[in-house]
């Protein structure tokens, strides 16, 4: 059954399924570019996290579109009974991110999150609702609050068309899995741009040291933002001719409108996090945005949004829906102390700029009608990180004695 789906799906222009990799292009790591101290995960993905799984419907259709919906599960279950802890730190507002107010206020998830396109937001968000409530359990539910966010790809994709269909965003949710993720030029990153070149859906992970608590924390991105490329804070960007404000430090043009950019940033931890800590949680990964060159331009949309899937912080409920539901009941929650938090700060500045870097590594050449989006070149790149000893530092490391 599942195999004569995705035969379906791939005959109306859905590529869906999230775990084999279709490109031939190497990840950062892949590469030598070895980011910070920690250890990545097994996958070096957000999946490396417990529970959590991914899925993608890229959609293309003619030569002009080039869009796509990507789902973030926070576990395999139904999340509307068990809902997770969450929070949302916002760098840049120029957004559209649908289901704010309710991770503010009440500090948790109850739908998977989705990222599209900025036209599609609303459309998405829709079909989520349609497709959550036909599922086992869900006949008493009567509000619902999903969460969808956006980039702009109106650069390599007709938006105006609004082109997701309640069928893309089936897949991307029921193809949803653990495991590898596809990268780059998939899912809601199939028609972005970042730093110059396309960008896309980028992950990675780092796990503390047993010492440290063993946690793990995961990042997924989808890149669509401006700067000066920087990696293992080599300027990648400078050094190729391409990045922020070149034209007008050059005197060629007039000042002009920059062309701006955003960014998601999707934030997992099986630390038990409560949402305060998971909004210092999520704050600490601008930090590795920063590091791989944004500067959150004026137009851009640049969103954080952490979880936490740790069992001991989840908030159950039994009493679906609103009319004569019973009181919940107390939960006692056991969380991480503050102090406990530092590691899982490393971890997640690592994470983003790595998973940043694996967005441009992994994507590939898109056309939309005459223009063309071409992917980073890495054996330029590669060359320029070992001009700048940029590459394998843990290497480099004399043993101990």
């Amino acid at each position: 059954m599942r195999a004569l789906l995705i035969g379906w799906l791939l005959m109306i222009g859905i590529a869906a399924g999230a775990n084999p990799q279709t490109s031939d292009r190497m990840r950062a790591r892949d590469a030598g570019v070895v980011i910070g101290i920690f250890r990545p995960g097994e996958h070096n993905a957000i999946t490396d996290v417990p529970g959590v799984q991914v899925g993608h419907a890229t959609v293309r259709e003619g030569d002009s579109v080039n869009t796509g919906v990507t789902a973030i599960l926070p576990h395999g279950g139904n999340l509307f009974r068990e809902r997770v802890p969450a929070a949302l730190f916002v760098l840049n507002g120029f957004g559209k991110l649908v289901g704010v107010n309710q991770i503010r206020e009440h500090g948790e998830l109850e739908t998977p999150i989705l990222l599209t396109c900025t036209l599609c937001v609303w459309k998405a968000a829709d079909a989520a609702v349609e497709y959550l409530l036909g599922q086992p359990g869900m006949e008493r539910v009567f509000s619902m609050s999903p969460v969808v966010g956006e980039t702009n790809d109106g650069f390599l994709n007709d938006i105006r068309r609004r082109p997701i269909r309640p069928e893309h965003v089936r897949a991307a949710l029921s193809g949803a899995g653990a495991g590898p993720v596809t990268e780059g030029s998939v899912g809601a990153g199939t028609g972005t741009s970042a730093l110059g070149w396309k960008g896309g859906i980028g992950t990675s992970s780092r796990r503390t040291p047993q010492s440290l608590g063993g946690y793990v924390v995961g990042v997924l991105v989808q890149s669509n933002f401006g700067g000066m490329l920087t990696i293992n804070g080599a300027p990648v960007g400078r050094e190729l001719g391409r990045y922020a404000f070149q034209r007008e430090m050059a005197g060629d043009e007039p000042p002009r409108e920059q062309e701006g950019g955003s960014i998601m940033i999707v934030v997992a931890t099986n630390a038990p996090l409560t949402p305060s800590n998971l909004e210092r949680l999520a704050k600490r990964a601008s930090l590795g945005l920063a590091r791989t060159g944004s500067f959150a331009d004026a137009n851009s949309g640049d969103f954080i949004i952490a979880f936490s899937t740790a069992e001991s912080v989840r908030r159950r409920r039994d009493d679906i829906g609103f009319r004569g539901a019973a009181p919940r009941a107390e939960v006692q929650l056991e969380e991480l102390p503050y102090f406990a938090l530092s590691p899982l700060f490393e971890g997640v500045v690592e994470a983003t700029e790595e998973a940043v870097i694996n967005s441009l590594f992994r994507a590939t050449r898109v056309t939309y009608r005459n223009t063309t989006q071409e992917p980073l070149p890495i054996a330029e790149t590669v060359a320029i990180l070992r001009k700048y000893n940029a590459l394998n530092w843990d290497r480099q490391l004399a043993p101990r004695r």
